[in-house]
């Protein structure tokens, strides 16, 4: 399905990728992994036809569909269904061209044309989709422009979605959506028929919809087979035998170059110290380690206070005089670890704000200790940086009599370097703003943690160390994300804003994400099911010769597979059976050589052989899931 050859990017007079090639298969589910920074979203540029390579190719087949998010929200008078029904040009133009055409001969093709399309049952499926990313029958109808930016940006994903293209690109498509949209999105892509290449920082969704990942470091492009948990450990085993076979070339190494030091001037070992010199030329170094530094983030201890932190009694608080949330009920002390669950717009933020004391209580009881310390962080906080500042300078504000020595320190809890720590605010990148904002909010040793979608610009890494973080904090955490691995390692209770208030909820978040993509499915079930006839003869002729079509891309892959691993098998024995020559062990400074360089070959061989194995493995996984589905 795609293809990347030698592909050469700079970008600003910075190399973005060098010689970077990469496969994939028709029908694979690719999560593109990273470092922020790295060019995962440039790549997907690329692979758009956005950005242009200095050097390589990038290509798929000439008829394949590729999809991807517009940039710019949809806006305009149209409703969000007919806004996404537009989305598909040629159901679009065959309904303009239905509705002009007058020659009895055309409009018979224009209609077998739509048949062909599934056009009938196309006002349906956007609106399925519409409903699964949190749009109701009544939105639906109303004009794309009411909405806000974020979620114009839902429908735009909706309009994707609904052409489904044969490669579909994403960049982050959880960012616009609550917890409630990613699990809805989750269950989609996981039955996708085609090919989907997925830039995501959500680990759960990478490890429930991919079946690949790929790997942007250092300007090349790596493929690891199955999802991030096993990108994880294979890659760990990977820098692992890194380390020792560096470590074991720099002890050969460093043999032969005491060996050369010693004899080189005798002239009875003259010709044997030679010979290690050449040996030395030839030694190829070992793959340089290329794990990054790890991100390090650190919350201080609170002091204590006696529970509890936080009491509402029958509390209500809204905006002027319009309620968001009534009959709040609540109890926070040190220990709670609570995740609040519920739509965009339900009041998650109300409430984050309300127990923050950014807003007053419109009516009921609101009970806290005077010493109370809260940590509030919010997307918009990131805004209010002073953008021509450092991070020094902004955490100078808060420790004005500490000395710079100890402000360096405290910002290098944060992973801040001193050359990040003197950058202008506006030079660094959106999870820098956030591990500053982490810096700042809890320098104080809040007793209470809110936190409003903290992960939104966090890479995996990142959001490790922020999970770490909060697992060793003494204080109280109330969360708000869409972050299902966050949720998981760091919350012990799940309260969900339904009906304009908040209640405890009876069951862990599988529990929570059973019951979200069973009411959506109801939603889209409501309407009666109009009956379908049986398909014709010659319509059953045709499905399964599409059938065959779409499988036939995966049974191409495990052909290929099989006739690679026959060549290396091959390749391997002609290794084993020279490695079993007896003269190739007389010690003899050729065969020294020899062996070495033979047993590196079928270490390379063998690991070549496992992976290949490994996607022989998957592809027929693909097989038999694609199968599934198309029956």
């Amino acid at each position: 399905m795609l293809q990347i050859n030698d592909l050469t990017f700079r970008h600003s007079g910075k190399l973005i990728f060098e010689n970077a090639s990469a496969s994939i298969a028709s029908g694979h589910k690719v999560g593109l992994v990273g470092r922020n920074g790295a060019g995962k979203s440039t790549l997907l540029g690329l692979i758009a036809g956005d950005l242009h390579a200095d050097q390589g190719d990038i290509s798929i087949p000439l008829k394949a569909k590729m999809g991807r998010v517009a940039q710019e929200a949809p806006d305009g008078p149209a409703s969000l269904v007919d806004t996404v029904l537009s989305a598909d040009l040629e159901l679009a133009s065959l309904q303009q061209r239905l509705e002009r055409e007058e020659d009895p001969n055309k409009l018979a093709e224009i209609h077998e044309r739509l048949n062909d399309i599934n056009a009938h049952s196309a006002p349906a499926r956007a609106a399925a989709l519409l409903s699964g990313l949190g749009f109701n029958a009544e939105a639906q109808k109303r004009p794309v422009g009411e909405f806000s930016g974020g979620w114009r940006m839902r429908v735009a994903l909706a309009s994707v979605l609904f052409t489904q293209p044969d490669l579909l690109l994403l960049d982050e498509p959880t960012n616009y959506l609550d917890l409630e949209g990613a699990i809805w999105l989750e269950n989609y892509l996981k039955s996708y028929p085609y090919s989907l290449i997925m830039v995501s920082h959500d680990r759960d969704m990478l490890n429930a919809v991919c079946d690949t990942i790929l790997h942007v470091e250092q300007g090349k492009l790596h493929i690891y087979r199955g999802n991030y948990d096993r990108f994880e450990r294979t890659r760990a085993e990977k820098l692992e035998l890194q380390s020792k076979m560096q470590a074991k070339q720099n002890a050969q190494r460093k043999h032969l170059q005491s060996f050369v030091d010693r004899f080189r001037y005798k002239a009875s070992k003259a010709k044997q110290a030679q010979s290690r010199i050449k040996m030395l030329e030839r030694l190829e170094p070992a793959a340089a380690l290329s794990e990054d530094a790890s991100i390090s983030l650190q919350f201080p201890t609170p002091e204590y206070l006696p529970p509890p932190l936080i009491t509402l009694d029958d509390v209500s608080v809204g905006y002027g005089a319009d309620v968001i949330l009534r009959h709040l009920n609540l109890r926070i002390d040190m220990e709670d670890r609570v995740a609040l669950l519920g739509p965009n717009g339900a009041g998650k933020s109300t409430m984050a704000k309300l127990l923050s004391g950014r807003l007053k209580p419109m009516e009921g009881q609101y009970q806290k200790p005077k010493k109370l310390k809260v940590g509030y962080f919010a997307q918009h906080q990131l805004d209010e940086l002073h953008p021509d500042q450092s991070a020094f300078e902004h955490m100078s504000v808060l420790m004005p009599l500490a000395g710079e020595a100890k402000t360096r320190a405290r910002l290098g809890q944060f992973g801040f370097s001193a050359d990040k720590a003197d950058r202008p605010v506006e030079t660094l990148s959106g999870g820098e703003k956030a591990r500053l904002l982490f810096c700042l909010i809890t320098y104080d040793k809040p007793h209470l943690l809110i936190l409003d979608e903290p992960t939104n610009h966090l890479d995996l890494d990142a959001r490790q160390a922020l999970v770490q973080a909060l697992n060793g904090y003494e204080g109280a955490v109330l969360l708000i994300s869409h972050d299902r691995f966050l949720i998981e390692t760091c919350v012990d209770d799940l309260y969900v804003i339904e009906e304009g208030t908040v209640n405890g909820f009876k069951g862990d978040l599988d529990d929570y994400a059973k019951k979200i993509v069973s009411e959506r499915r109801s939603e889209n079930n409501d309407k009666p099911a109009k009956s379908t006839p049986a398909p014709s003869a010659k319509e059953q002729r045709r499905l399964a010769a599409e059938k065959r079509k779409k499988l036939q891309p995966y049974k191409k892959a495990i052909d290929t597979l099989e006739k690679d691993l026959e060549k290396l098998s091959k390749q391997k024995s002609e290794i084993d059976e020279a490695l079993a020559e007896p003269d190739l062990y007389d010690g003899s400074d050729k065969n020294i050589s020899r062996l070495t360089r033979l047993q590196l070959e079928q270490k390379k061989l063998e690991d070549k052989i496992a992976d290949i194995e490994a996607q022989w493995l998957q592809a027929q996984e693909d097989l038999e899931y694609a199968e599934t589905m198309l029956d």
